[in-house]
């Protein structure tokens, strides 16, 4: 609405200065050829015809120009037709006809009109002149105000197109950025919502892992219960598996061991020695009571704890084709190559041994068959003590 009553001001004042422009125009086209024809008339150069007034005997002559009088009146027109240089008009006197001759204006039409000597023609002649070359003058200015009002037009529509233009890229600006802000919050609410998420299955993880391990007298750092689930990677297994076998609960002797692990497949050996060494091993094949060798390729054996508590928890996989297992009744958990066992414990679950690298991958920089690899288990070859062994499965 504003932008409409601003239109129509533009367009009243204009009209105001067009009409107010024309006027002056008139008047000085008016001026200006009243001044034209008097410099013509009275001036001396290029006149080529005398008219002579007063008496007969003792004429004045006027010269004039033939051509702008012939174009002025009939009159002229047919007396300068003829090849006389001169015309007597003695019935005027000097200034009579100097004033005839100069006359332009409406006042001066009024005294020629006394002259009954010229035909009105001649007078109708003289003005529709002067209106015809205003009125041309009024048409170029009309035509020139009308290409101006054109031009105000059309850059009064490109300011609108403009306008238009800035007030849509700025909505779609606005919008962009607001959808962009929901976009964000929108990522920052689900975002949060993962976190929250993720923090209760965590939490729940970690409820189901105290509770798995939550009578073991080993397993009591959270970290190392995911470590073992991490390894061992069978949810079925680790959500279903129980402590079947404690040595300080049900005793320090190997047959008791085998009577409650032989036969029971996947099972998971965990050892603590009294310098708290915490390690063991995981077989999917199991115990069965035979003196024999058992290859199991998915077998593993881990480190999760040294005498100082500062080694990072390590998986080590079996050896091809090496021997994972061995399960005589003579001896307890045994996991390697008879003859040359990573780690095993003698028939009083007490004591043990480790000659680690054996049928497992040792760690990178650690040789086999030297100090290092037989004390990285539980701190030395053959003279660790066990604190307890436990044993899960399902």
């Amino acid at each position: 609405m504003d932008n409409n009553n601003n239109n129509n001001q533009i367009e009243n004042a204009n009209q105001n200065q067009n009409e107010n422009e024309m006027k002056n125009l008139e008047k000085k086209v008016t001026k200006n050829l009243i001044k034209d024809y008097s410099n013509l008339l009275n001036g001396n150069s290029f006149k080529d015809f005398s008219i002579f007034v007063e008496n007969k005997s003792n004429p004045f002559e006027i010269k004039v120009h033939k051509s702008i009088l012939s174009s002025r009146s009939p009159f002229f027109n047919e007396s300068l037709r003829q090849e006389s240089l001169s015309i007597s008009l003695n019935q005027f006197n000097k200034k009579e006809m100097e004033s005839i001759l100069n006359s332009i204006s409406k006042q001066d039409f009024d005294k020629l009109k006394q002259f009954d000597f010229f035909p009105n023609s001649f007078l109708v002649d003289i003005q529709n002149k002067v209106i015809q070359d205003n009125q041309k003058e009024i048409e170029n200015k009309e035509k020139e105000i009308e290409d101006k009002n054109k031009e105000i037009e059309n850059k009064e529509k490109e300011i609108e197109e403009k306008w238009k233009k800035e007030i849509e890229e700025k909505w779609k600006k606005e919008v962009e950025n607001k959808e962009k802000e929901i976009e964000n919050k929108n990522k920052e609410i689900e975002d949060k919502w993962k976190k929250e998420v993720e923090e209760l299955k965590s939490k729940f993880e970690l409820m189901e892992l105290q509770k798995i391990f939550s009578d073991s007298e080993i397993i009591k750092e959270i970290e190392y219960a995911k470590k073992l689930q991490e390894w061992i990677n069978d949810n079925d297994f680790f959500s279903k598996m129980k402590k079947g076998f404690s040595a300080k609960r049900d005793g320090f002797n190997s047959q008791n061991w085998h009577k409650a692990v032989d036969g029971k497949g996947k099972t998971l050996v965990i050892i603590k020695t009294k310098d708290n060494f915490i390690f063991g091993g995981f077989t999917k094949v199991g115990f069965n009571g035979n003196t024999r060798n058992i290859n199991d390729s998915n077998a593993f054996i881990f480190s999760l704890r040294n005498d100082k508590g500062d080694r990072i928890p390590a998986k080590f996989t079996c050896k091809e084709p090496q021997y994972a297992i061995y399960s005589g009744l003579s001896n307890g958990p045994m996991f390697g190559d008879y003859y040359g066992a990573d780690f095993g414990i003698n028939s009083n679950l007490q004591t043990g041994w480790s000659n680690f690298g054996y049928s497992y991958n040792l760690p990178n920089g650690i040789t086999y068959d030297t100090n290092e690899a037989k004390s990285y288990l539980a701190g030395s070859y053959d003279k660790w003590v066990v604190d307890e062994v436990e044993t899960y499965f399902i």
